[in-house]
């Protein structure tokens, strides 16, 4: 029932992040997706492959937190949506 919503947020999210369509909103939603996925489904750390996709799941979270943090850079659609606002004032 939820894969369709999974599918959406990550195949969806990736694309707005590489048009830089709200970069930041899709990144702190990809991060907590991340997050939240690594709690539910990889904490037995009993097994090392799951050690390795927990603390994957995390860095991910970390490097998309930063990219919420920074935002999109000129170039992606919030940049230059940025500028035309600007110059319509």
């Amino acid at each position: 029932a939820l894969l369709p919503l999974v599918i959406l947020l990550e195949l969806g999210g990736g694309l707005a992040l590489v048009a830089g369509f709200q970069t930041r909103m899709v990144a702190l939603l990809l991060a907590a997706f991340c997050i939240v996925s690594a709690l539910l489904f990889h904490m037995d750390f009993a097994q090392k492959m799951q050690q390795i996709m927990f603390m994957k799941n995390l860095a991910i979270a970390g490097g998309l937190l930063s990219l919420a943090l920074s935002g999109g850079r000129p170039a992606s659609l919030d940049g230059r949506w940025a500028v035309r606002d600007s110059d319509s004032r």
